[in-house]
């Protein structure tokens, strides 16, 4: 059965996408961005600011969704200056303790309203 995650915890999609789907025991997350969700507004700063950001609203969707990031299998990180790996791979590293996902790490050449980094992942509801 197919589920649509939605939380107000985590930013309000802007298009036509949802925060997560649910299918069984798998949530598949659309990426995040570091926008308030409060205010929908992005959190500018450097690359650690807006990557604490991120995984702060992957967190909420992934809670949204009974799941966790100690549950995340599979994250794909988008990154606009590949200069900010090291410290967007500090931030991460702080939230993905114990046993760390797989993981894509690719530079692009533009992200949604700007932004610094975007991360997606797949989790799994036990």
């Amino acid at each position: 059965m197919v589920s649509v995650i939605s939380t107000s915890n985590a930013p309000a999609a802007i298009g036509p996408y949802s925060q997560a789907i649910k299918l069984g025991n798998l949530v598949f997350t659309s990426g995040q961005i570091p926008l308030d969700p409060t205010t929908g507004q992005v959190v500018y700063g450097t690359a650690e600011v807006q990557a604490h950001q991120v995984l702060t609203n992957l967190k909420a969707v992934l809670e949204a969704a009974d799941t966790s990031l100690d549950k995340v299998v599979k994250t794909t990180v988008f990154i606009k200056d590949m200069n900010d790996f090291a410290a967007i791979n500090a931030v991460y590293a702080s939230y993905f303790t114990a046993a760390p996902p797989a993981r894509s790490c690719v530079e692009v050449a533009r992200l949604p309203k700007d932004v610094l980094v975007e991360i997606e992942a797949v989790a799994y509801v036990e």
